[in-house]
């Protein structure tokens, strides 16, 4: 398994809803890359739009990422409420990663920002998610690229029930699953079981903590995230299971808000990968 992490959080601002940092973008790109391969990261992902600021330097991204020995890999997408648009949205983001060599596309759906956060069984709108997963994912094997559905908090496909009806409907072929160790957590799943259950249709992981106390930041849940080995995830048992399950992909750390700075957490967690999960 490669332990990778995300760059998101470098070109884009908390405070203005995670928008990109427009003045500034490959700089901080390139300060991600500098600071994660200095800490023994071997690969790395980002939000669909940095495809957006090298589209016409795709020759300068690939030296950029080659300078620091790192693999570019994935490519993060959302779904809006337009499956027609996101199909060739995803149709042109995949023309990119295929020209740098990136072999993962995370999906994700709709996420609401006003309560109630966790809402109800929505199966119309999971079905529907699922039908655009199967589209997009056959266009992904066309370009040699996993679709992997990444269930999200303040999304339709979240909580247990909603993960399993979105597997039940995406076509085993052509769409993955992206287990992400603090959104499962926060849905009240235990990571390790869910690997268990899913084994080979996991496609691609993400790994964060989370801390146990539901009473902090009820205002965003989601502030609760932490570091590797800062929360309650048994992290050892998602590895065995992954192990079970014959998984060789991809542990791609990932933290949306940070204690100190974005190398502090990236260092914190490569820290725990080594020396407790031994990777």
């Amino acid at each position: 398994m490669r332990v990778g992490y995300t760059g998101w959080t470098w070109i884009s601002n908390e405070r203005d809803h995670w928008k990109p940092i427009n003045d500034r973008h490959k700089e901080n790109f390139e300060q991600f890359l500098r600071e994660v391969s200095d800490l023994g990261y071997e690969t790395v992902e980002n939000f669909n739009w940095i495809a957006d600021y090298y589209g016409d330097d795709i020759e300068g991204f690939k030296q950029t990422v080659l300078k620091y020995n790192l693999k570019f890999e994935n490519l993060y997408f959302y779904f809006s409420n337009d499956p027609e648009k996101d199909y060739l949205e995803a149709e042109k983001y995949l023309k990119f990663m295929k020209q740098v060599d990136a072999h993962y596309m995370n999906m994700q759906g709709v996420m609401w920002e006003d309560r109630p956060f966790v809402r109800p069984f929505d199966e119309k709108r999971i079905k529907e998610y699922a039908e655009l997963s199967n589209k997009i994912g056959r266009l992904c094997k066309e370009y040699g690229v996993k679709a992997c559905m990444h269930p999200h908090s303040n999304t339709a496909v979240f909580k247990k029930e909603e993960i399993d009806y979105y597997m039940q409907h995406a076509d085993p072929e052509y769409v993955y699953l992206c287990v992400d160790t603090a959104h499962t957590t926060l849905a009240g799943i235990n990571a390790p079981e869910l690997v268990r259950e899913y084994g080979k249709r996991i496609g691609y992981m993400h790994l964060k903590d989370l801390d146990p106390d539901s009473s902090l930041n009820p205002e965003w849940p989601m502030k609760r995230f932490r570091p590797l080995g800062y929360g309650c995830i048994d992290f050892k048992g998602v590895v065995q299971e992954l192990r079970k399950a014959g998984y060789d992909g991809i542990l791609c750390v990932e933290l949306d808000y940070q204690p100190v700075c974005n190398y502090r957490s990236a260092q914190i967690s490569r820290d725990y990968i080594h020396n407790v999960l031994g990777l």
